[in-house]
């Protein structure tokens, strides 16, 4: 057997980060109900009932619960993608301070690391942000005591640490460092920054309306009690197992609409933020290792106007 054939296997028989657990309760009870059809049936007593499948026509369920799982994974992808666009501008934004901003004095390289610094912080912010977990030791790691105390009180510290880098790119402004084209323009892309925060929220605080969930959950259930009566006829003792494996094939997709409509907590199937705001951490780390272009070359002012165009 090929490596693919095995890998493949393994992935179809795997428990842990799939629905199994979720649904094993639900997909018991109907296997069991169907059970005690066949039971009934098996003492002669009339159970059948094949009429009762037109009650829900199958088409219709299929079609609602498509519309749930790709309701859900629109919101999958939409978060995919305002992260992959966190990251981007992200590495846009460091790359055009590294580069633009002149280093006049010493000091000004510490501070371009510093700010660097906090758009990793504003990564992480923005994942403990929508996680709902408070700020943690690793933010306290890239940002000043006074800074971490502060985030510490705010309701939203992302925004807050959008506002220290706004306030830098201003400073600098007014320092005579960059123009204030490169101002706009780096302003700019931290205004990306704040959308892409702001679509990932409207993601977390707009939940699927309760009413269709209700009413889903009650056609699933309806169904899968209605099956056994359907079937017990012509499958007997087979009802219990049918029962339950078609019980595990409808709930188990109504739990993947579940599971993933909100793709920014820890669970196997939510996003990695983890990992992408650690791919953010190494790219700003890699960055700050490359000296600007301008003080390799002696270039100064002049041309650097150029690299935001």
């Amino acid at each position: 057997m090929s490596l693919e054939q095995t890998n493949w296997f393994k992935v179809a028989l795997r428990v842990e980060g799939s629905v199994i657990p979720n649904i094993l309760n639900q997909v018991l009870w109907c296997g069991a109900f169907g059970l005690f059809i066949s039971v009934l049936s098996f003492y002669k007593i009339p159970v059948g009932a094949k009429a009762l499948g037109g009650i829900i026509p199958s088409i219709v369920l299929g079609l609602l619960l498509v519309f749930r799982t790709n309701t859900a994974y629109e919101r999958f992808w939409e978060g995919r993608k305002a992260w992959g666009s966190i990251v981007n501008n992200v590495r846009n934004l460091s790359r055009l301070i590294w580069v633009a901003i002149i280093e006049i004095e010493p000091m000004h390289r510490q501070e371009k690391e510093q700010i660097l610094k906090l758009l990793v912080a504003f990564s992480i912010a923005t994942k403990l942000h929508l996680r709902s977990q408070p700020v943690d030791d690793r933010l306290a790691e890239l940002v000043s005591p006074i800074q971490f105390a502060k985030l510490q009180t705010m309701s939203n510290p992302p925004l807050e640490i959008v506002f220290w880098i706004s306030d830098y790119l201003q400073a600098k402004h007014e320092q005579g460092q960059i123009s204030l084209y490169q101002m706009n323009e780096l302003q700019s892309i931290l205004n990306i920054l704040v959308d892409m925060l702001g679509a990932c929220e409207r993601i977390l605080r707009t939940p699927i309306p309760l009413a269709y969930v209700i009413h889903l959950k009650q056609l699933l259930l309806i169904y899968c009690l209605l099956l056994p009566f359907q079937v017990v006829d012509e499958l007997r003792w087979w009802t219990a197992p049918v029962v339950a494996l078609v019980s595990f094939t409808l709930f188990g997709i109504e739990a993947i609409g579940v599971e993933i409509e909100n793709p920014f907590g820890t669970d196997p199937n939510d996003l990695p933020l983890d990992n992408i705001c650690n791919t953010i951490s190494r790219n700003i780390d890699d960055l700050i290792s490359i000296e600007p272009h301008y003080r390799r070359s002696g270039i100064y002012g002049g041309d650097l106007g150029e690299q935001l165009n």
